[in-house]
């Protein structure tokens, strides 16, 4: 089993990536969060597996972040959610704000994603919304400032750039503390960078 991968980023698109450990060649199937986080060709990455080992196929499913890959394997658990629509989903939205759409009950928000209608929006939420209460959220969630996405967005961009999750997560909180509730992705980044150097 299969549950973290390290290589040279060979080659991406917006469904799978290869990434190449040692002379092999890995095709990793990610979300959309996950491909616009990543580096270009050529570059180191690493990613959370989620393995899915069917009869005669093999098949990995990378993330960024260990919540995102944690919320893809309780969505595949669900019936009649496959990993297909569980990537549609995370494309579709991020963790956090499914979090939300699930406490809110916001069936209009989840059906909005190409692929899931409004039944299957209305059994996620019910199913759901005790599975996500017991995935305890990362404490950046708890923080009201900046904007929770763009936390989420800056700690995988930093992870991605090499950081360690401590150290990362500590820069963002030194960052956050000090920043306006509306700071963008490339201001996070480039302050955390900078307390990182």
């Amino acid at each position: 089993m299969i549950a973290y991968l390290k290589g040279e980023l060979i080659n991406k698109s917006p469904v799978s990536v290869t990434v190449d450990v040692h002379g092999v060649g890995y095709e990793v199937f990610v979300p959309l969060s996950t491909y616009y986080e990543l580096p270009d060709t050529g570059k180191a990455v690493a990613f959370r597996i989620h393995t899915q080992h069917k009869e005669d196929t093999l098949k990995l499913f990378g993330f960024l972040t260990e919540e995102e890959k944690k919320i893809f394997e309780t969505l595949i658990a669900i019936n009649k959610v496959g990993p297909k629509m569980a990537l549609t989903i995370l494309s579709g939205m991020s963790v956090a704000a499914l979090r939300n759409a699930v406490s809110n009950n916001d069936v209009d928000r989840l059906s909005s994603i190409p692929g899931v209608g409004r039944k299957t929006s209305e059994r996620l939420i019910l199913e759901l919304r005790d599975k996500l209460k017991n995935l305890e959220a990362p404490k950046d969630h708890a923080d009201p400032s900046p904007a929770n996405g763009a936390l989420d967005d800056a700690l995988s961009a930093l992870i991605n750039l090499g950081y360690k999750k401590p150290q990362a997560e500590n820069a963002l909180r030194k960052v956050a503390a000090v920043s306006d509730p509306d700071s963008g992705l490339e201001h996070l980044i480039k302050e955390s960078l900078k307390t990182l150097s």
